[in-house]
């Protein structure tokens, strides 16, 4: 069945993106109004630039450009480019026409690539002025997690597989560490774009004098498709963490987990921000391919492409950022559960302890280290063959080899023990690095991550 559809209808698709997830103000920087209304706000700036330069622009002519900028007549437009085949002259056209006065000098000496490039750039920039932020208070809302645990021990793994132990604040700054880089690198990104500027069909100047130069897209889409690997990493860390229990993301009240399971509780935030972030990883190959095969001063097979992949980038990155700065103001920990899992392999951990401390008390480090054998052995045993407890210390504290220090063995156990220097770690890490970094965005840090869905 044919039909056709408005955009914003139910019956025509839409961009999950915008429909579903990226902030209000996001989807505005790279709206139609918001793209069309800058081309013309470029466009006054070039009759500016050329009045000052002497051509024989009036002050009427610029005051009518001026008057009109937002009014913008999007369904003559549209007809225009049907007619025309032409997105830029289709807009020439249209806001010549309620600028009757200017409409001789609209687009005078330039070409397609100074509205389109130049507006891709300023929405560019202005983009990141809305995602650095967002970066800024997901580190600092992570940075006071870490804080109020930087001195709670858990279990660390490596390979998936319990290692030594850490703390959960520790474990945090290893993410804050990565979206640390990652803020400093799209800050840079930011401050170096450059304006592509006004030098006519192949860059000579041959039509008017210049303003700037520079294109920068596909530096950005590699600097936040790194952004989007770390927080990647992140959400499976805790996706990984919620399934052994010992961390969730939040949960609402009315909140639904499965429609088959009701006592199911899924981490559906941070799996979003894993899904979302493959996509972006994958949409960096555009900008990469689209630069390798541009023909000598330039081509247009990069325009259809760039209409969907910046915009996609950065919506996309937007609502990661949402999501992790409404997941990190909601973390939940669970520590009588890291506590029962530490209690499983700590035992484990603590035999080198032991040892030392028989030998401290006279004992045989070679006898001591044969009998801790044997006892884990049994105690490995009844773990993984019976699905019991780790027992290894009751076995110790049974036998009457280990009578020196069973008085001891409280304090050979103590997980704070085990745990290094993490917790002086955490404060420095804070205080030296990462406060010092947030500090600029110090006005923006109150603002709540709040999801639609």
């Amino acid at each position: 069945m044919a039909a056709v559809s408005d955009h914003g209808s139910p019956d025509s698709y839409r961009s999950p993106l915008a429909s579903r997830y990226a902030s209000p103000e996001m989807c505005f920087v790279f709206s139609d109004r918001y793209k069309f209304r800058t081309w013309r706000q470029l466009w006054l700036w070039l009759a500016e630039a050329e009045q000052t330069l002497g051509l024989p622009i009036t002050d009427e002519q610029i005051q009518e450009m001026k008057s009109n900028l937002d009014n913008i007549d999007f369904k003559m437009a549209a007809e225009e480019e049907k007619r025309l085949r032409h997105d830029v002259m289709a807009h020439v056209h249209t806001f010549g026409h309620c600028c009757p006065k200017a409409a001789g000098i609209i687009h005078l000496g330039a070409t397609s690539c100074y509205v389109g490039d130049n507006t891709d750039l300023i929405i560019l920039r202005n983009a990141l002025d809305l995602l650095l932020p967002k970066l800024a208070r997901v580190i600092s809302r992570l940075a006071d997690f870490a804080k109020e645990r930087a001195s709670l021990p858990t279990l660390g793994f490596t390979h998936f597989q319990p290692a030594q132990l850490t703390t959960v604040g520790k474990r945090c700054c290893l993410w804050i560490q990565d979206l640390c880089m990652d803020l400093q690198n799209l800050k840079r990104v930011r401050d170096d774009l450059r304006f592509r500027g006004v030098k006519g069909t192949t860059g000579t100047q041959a039509s008017f004098l210049q303003l700037f130069e520079g294109d920068d897209h596909k530096v950005f889409r590699n600097h936040g498709s790194q952004t989007l690997l770390h927080t990647d990493s992140i959400c499976t860390d805790i996706r990984l963490l919620a399934n052994l229990k010992e961390m969730e993301e939040p949960f609402e009240k009315q909140q639904i987990g499965s429609s088959a399971m009701p006592y199911k509780r899924n981490p559906m935030r941070s799996e979003r921000c894993c899904s979302l972030a493959r996509h972006l990883m994958t949409l960096v190959m555009d900008p990469l391919q689209t630069a390798s095969v541009q023909w000598f001063e330039r081509t247009l097979d990069d325009s259809a492409n760039r209409r969907i992949c910046l915009a996609e980038a950065f919506l996309t990155a937007d609502t990661i950022l949402n999501t992790l700065q409404n997941i990190s103001e909601g973390l939940v920990v669970y520590p009588k559960v890291i506590e029962r899992r530490i209690r499983q392999e700590l035992p484990f951990m603590a035999t080198e302890n032991i040892i030392m401390a028989m030998v401290k008390a006279g004992g045989s480090r070679q006898d001591c280290h044969e009998k801790i054998r044997v006892l884990s052995q049994q105690a490995a045993s009844v773990v993984k063959q019976e699905g019991g407890d780790n027992d290894l210390i009751e076995r110790i504290q049974a036998d009457a080899y280990f009578s020196p220090i069973h008085s001891q063995l409280d304090r050979l156990l103590d997980p704070s023990s085990f745990t290094g220097r993490a917790s002086q770690q955490v404060q420095r890490f804070l205080e030296e690095e990462v406060y010092p970094l947030l500090k600029p965005y110090e006005s923006v840090m109150k603002v709540k991550a709040e999801l639609c869905l």
